[in-house]
């Protein structure tokens, strides 16, 4: 993350946090989804024993040389055309040299200075607000193996089967300017990769690692110094964690206290960062071109043939919604989050017609359920057809929105069951009989002259106690729109 980097010009105005302005930016390692190395045959499986999966290139044995993974390479490109990047037709590998005990070569062949993925920007939405957070690169690169010390008493165990393991590190610019934000385009990047399927995305195995660059300011002043938090693995670590350094930066300065620049680790149990080494500049690392492998040469027919083989991206997705099933921009962000969402939402609108009616019920109730049960909608036990049939039957006017949750009750718990059947058994169907209902409706005005009076003298608030009254009158059954076109024609 180059600090010294031009911002963006065309940001909002900054919220401040204590008369700060926070500002934050991201590099985050996305393991490719690769079945071997990048450099290597071996096994990129995760879960196996430990030191499985590490062959003779992976150990850095003498007379082994890396060989360039063509797969890695391509899900790279289709990284870079997901979110409008320049590819690189040459680019080349670098070896950043660093001493540790998991790391084999005692250095990590990396792109350096000319990275196959360069620029394009990542948009998303917070609440209704429409961001974007701007790309610096996005370079392939190997991953090292992992230090144990769980299972180990003044030692540590060293496993390597992670060694070569394909990363694509994603760079932004310092575009961030709150954790909200932060989170929101972590999340964003998260759809993308996994959208597109050049990563499982699974932050519990290490595929999908973030390391956020935080640092705070005084407004309109040069940018702070920044510590980096290293290998968020969920999106509330990285909330509590990106919180707790803001504040921990801000009184460090009001006690007059510098901050430096550090890599720093979050300690969940705690909720606290802590320093765990100086930050490295580049010049630390010695980068130079890696002798073994030779440029790598993207031309542009193998652009085309991934472009052509890549399955339509969530903004267009979205683009389609909105021109398609005129939704807002906001739903049709909402209703892409994942590609089972979108299926689940267009499978469903495809039987009865009423997307917005659909998509509400999706970002609504069925959202509020799964994630009380912290599930997602591949885990939804109302299939896209039992839905489009409640939200037919309140669009004709069977049942009321308050009679279509209990419908959705009834079938959470036995998903085997028919919408018509619950209807009629639990007796939910709207009155939808003008006679019946007008009846209620001057029995009620007839019995609350007051709130009657009321009403004519200006008071809208006593139309709604009345609109109650026949509600209750009627079992709850009475057509709310009926209820007020007649409580109109009667109050005039």
């Amino acid at each position: 993350m180059n600090a010294a980097v031009q911002e963006n010009k065309t940001m909002s105005k900054p919220l401040l946090v204590q008369g700060y302005e926070v500002v934050i930016g991201f590099e985050t390692h996305a393991q490719l989804s690769t079945q071997s190395k990048i450099f290597s045959r071996a096994s990129t499986a995760f879960g196996a024993e430990p030191n499985t999966q590490a062959c003779a290139v992976d150990l850095a044995l003498p007379g082994t040389l890396p060989v360039m993974n063509k797969g890695a390479v391509e899900r790279a490109i289709e990284f870079g055309l997901a979110v409008g990047s320049h590819i690189a037709p040459r680019s080349i590998f670098a070896r950043k040299n660093y001493f540790y005990p998991d790391l084999p070569k005692g250095y990590q062949i990396s792109q350096f200075e000319i990275p196959v993925v360069q620029g394009g920007s990542v948009e998303f939405y917070l609440g209704d607000e429409k961001k974007s957070v701007r790309l610096v690169r996005a370079h392939l690169e190997e991953d090292a193996g992992k230090s144990l010390h769980e299972n180990f008493v003044g030692q540590t165990g060293i496993d390597l089967n992670r060694a070569g393991t394909p990363l694509l590190e994603i760079v932004t610019e310092p575009d961030m300017r709150s954790t909200a934000e932060a989170v929101a385009y972590a999340k964003e990047l998260h759809k993308i990769v996994t959208w597109i399927g050049i990563s499982d995305g699974n932050m519990q195995e290490g595929s999908f690692r973030c390391d956020a660059n935080v640092s705070v300011r005084k407004p309109g002043a040069e940018l702070g110094t920044r510590r980096e938090i290293k290998n968020l693995n969920s999106f509330k670590f990285m909330q509590q964690a990106i919180d707790f350094e803001i504040r921990w930066q801000i009184e460090e300065i009001e006690d007059g206290r510098a901050i430096q620049q550090a890599t720093v680790l979050f300690n969940p149990d705690t909720g606290e960062t802590r320093a765990m080494r100086t930050k490295e500049d580049a010049a630390d690392y010695r980068y130079f071109p890696d002798p073994d492998l030779p440029p790598l040469v993207v031309d542009r027919a193998w652009v085309e043939r991934v472009r052509s083989a890549m399955t339509e991206l969530p903004r267009v997705m979205a683009a389609r919604f909105v021109s398609a099933y005129s939704l807002s921009d906001y739903d049709a962000t909402a209703l892409t989050q994942s590609r089972d969402i979108a299926s689940y939402f267009e499978a469903s609108t495809q039987i009865c017609g009423q997307a917005k009616l659909v998509g509400n019920w999706i970002m609504g109730e069925i959202s509020r359920r799964l994630n009380a049960v912290e599930s997602d909608i591949s885990a939804c036990p109302i299939t896209p057809p039992q839905l489009a049939q409640l939200v037919n039957r309140i669009h004709d006017g069977t049942v009321s929105n308050n009679a279509a949750r209990q419908v959705l009750d009834a079938l959470w718990a036995a998903p085997d069951g028919s919408v018509d059947a619950i209807i009629e058994a639990k007796g939910l169907k709207q009155m939808n009989d003008t006679g019946a209902l007008e009846k209620i409706v001057d029995a009620v005005l007839e019995a609350n002259p007051r709130n009657v009076a009321e009403y004519k003298a200006g008071n809208a608030k006593a139309l709604n106690a009345l609109v109650g009254q026949i509600m209750k009158g009627s079992q709850g059954k009475a057509n709310p729109q009926q209820v007020n076109e007649l409580l109109q024609q009667k109050l005039v």
